[in-house]
């Protein structure tokens, strides 16, 4: 079907069908691509996964090639927002043209020139994107705030702290959490902040920077976005060439501002604190949660970016700087790791309870990337289709928002349908969950799905986890798959 609907756009595009549709290796991300080709032309095929995502990447590439910036021309979207057909920039990544550099270590005058001709466009992506970008066209939240900031801490807590093992204090982490939130929002959020800006997210095309991937940007502070590139986990630039492309950016920004050189490297970095923690969240979902080792095999560089930070002193988050000092000294010492396969799945299983406790996994996802696997190996278990239900979604005043916010709450229960719907789900899960009990099980799943996995299926998860922890005392393992938020009630 995605094939058909893509060579559709080529036709209506060129005039032809293609003679070749090619699938291309899978990223990171859920979206599929294709290469469509005919004897004059090419074009790069995407099947989405969210049409707001793929909405909001076509917009703003229209947009910024309005203002010259090198983004690949949009070539068609279909009616449904859910494939889209873009220029062809080739198969060579930024990441991949400086690959020896990075596996040696030295980078070579050529890779130097186009790293720094690369984050020489930022300033002007930031500043100049912004001039006239409807930002209500970001396909998340339309600026960079505090909830932003929380849900990238707790990202890092919930998908990477606490699959280690390491014993800690939430109420003093939250307290440095608060503390760091409130710091970064006193930073001007006024520019467009691309969000992951990073060379995996560069292709070049005849030795110039082509800039792709930037639907999750929002207003927000430019720091971010240098932080992202020149502390990239993976690249292991060193220090001079971090230097180098710092004062590079300065010089492309001083047509738009003239920041106080020792207030803009104090600022910076803070962004990269919060930068590094949010990717560390990311390599723990994508790695732990949804299997994907190469981002497991990230962490180590990660980690020296962590030593990096914790050579200067991390005063004003004191509980922070400790934690993060006991997890480098744990990693040095391989006092911990990542489970073992056998103990993970895509929805985030966990191992039974030490003490032998029912453990309840309730997951939210998305039907369009299929239902969640049972790590558990016994199957079973309940899924509950919640597309019957009101969707919030399909107001755009919801669609920024997700099951766990209290608008969505409130457009669900006065709309009424989902108390009948939870109250069956809750009468066969509940005598579920007393025969396991009396039989000493040690796992059941229970999972709920929508269309996107944004927001009914996430309010009935949270509900669901909420019924099991309180009125039956059992362990509850909650998963929102799709929003990358875990969380153990106990």
């Amino acid at each position: 079907m995605e094939n058909n609907i893509l060579s559709q756009l080529f036709m209506a595009r060129f005039g032809t069908m293609p003679d070749r549709v090619v699938p291309l290796p899978a990223s990171g991300s859920h979206r599929r691509y294709f290469r469509l080709v005919d004897r004059n032309v090419s074009a790069i095929g995407v099947s989405g996964t969210d049409c707001n995502e793929d909405r909001a990447f076509c917009t703003m590439a229209e947009h910024f090639r309005g203002k010259g910036i090198p983004v690949p021309e949009i070539y068609g979207l279909s009616p449904d927002g859910m494939y889209y057909l873009q220029e062809d920039l080739g198969d060579i990544s930024l990441f991949d043209l400086v690959s020896p550099g990075r596996e040696t270590g030295n980078y070579s005058p050529d890779e130097r020139r186009i790293l720094l001709d690369a984050v020489s466009w930022l300033p002007i992506i930031q500043y100049g994107g912004a001039e006239g970008l409807d930002f209500k066209a970001c396909c998340r939240s339309s600026v960079f705030d505090g909830r932003t900031v929380m849900s990238d801490l707790n990202y890092f807590k919930y998908c990477f702290l606490k699959t280690l093992g390491l014993e800690f204090d939430e109420m003093r982490l939250q307290d440095d959490f608060e503390r760091l939130r409130d710091d970064l929002m006193a930073v001007p959020s006024d520019v467009f902040m691309y969000r992951d800006f990073q060379s995996r997210n560069i292709m070049v095309k005849d030795g110039s920077p082509y800039y792709i991937d930037f639907q999750g940007g929002m207003k927000g502070p430019g720091y971010y976005d240098l932080a992202s590139f020149v502390w990239q986990a993976r690249a292991r630039y060193p220090q001079d060439l971090k230097n180098e492309m710092i004062k590079a950016y300065l010089a492309a920004l001083a047509p738009y501002a003239s920041p106080d050189p020792e207030d803009f490297r104090r600022k910076l970095g803070l962004f990269v604190l919060v930068r590094t923690l949010q990717v560390l969240g990311a390599y723990g979902f994508r790695g732990y949660f949804e299997r994907k080792p190469h981002f497991l095999r990230s962490i180590p560089a990660a980690m020296e970016n962590l030593r990096e930070l914790l050579a200067a002193p991390l005063d004003t988050y004191p509980y922070l700087a400790d934690v993060l000092g006991r997890i480098v000294v744990a990693f040095d010492r391989g006092q911990v790791e990542f489970l073992p396969e056998k103990d993970v799945c895509l929805s985030g299983g966990v191992p039974a309870d030490s003490a032998g406790r029912l453990t309840v996994t309730v997951c939210s996802f998305s039907y369009k990337k299929g239902i969640p696997e049972d790590a558990s190996g016994n199957g079973g278990g309940y899924v509950f289709d919640c597309r019957s239900i009101h969707n919030p979604g399909k107001y755009s005043s919801y669609r920024g928002l997700s099951g766990m916010d209290a608008p969505v709450m409130r457009f669900l229960e006065d709309d009424g349908e989902v108390f009948g719907f939870m109250e069956h789900a809750f009468g066969l899960v509940d005598a579920h969950v007393k025969r396991f009990l009396e039989r000493g099980f040690s796992h059941l799943m229970v999972c709920f799905g929508c269309t996107g996995g944004q927001h009914r299926s996430v309010y009935c998860a949270e509900k669901m986890a909420g019924h099991l922890a309180s009125v039956h005392g059992v362990r509850v393992h909650l998963v929102h798959r799709e929003q990358g938020v875990v969380r153990i009630l106990e």
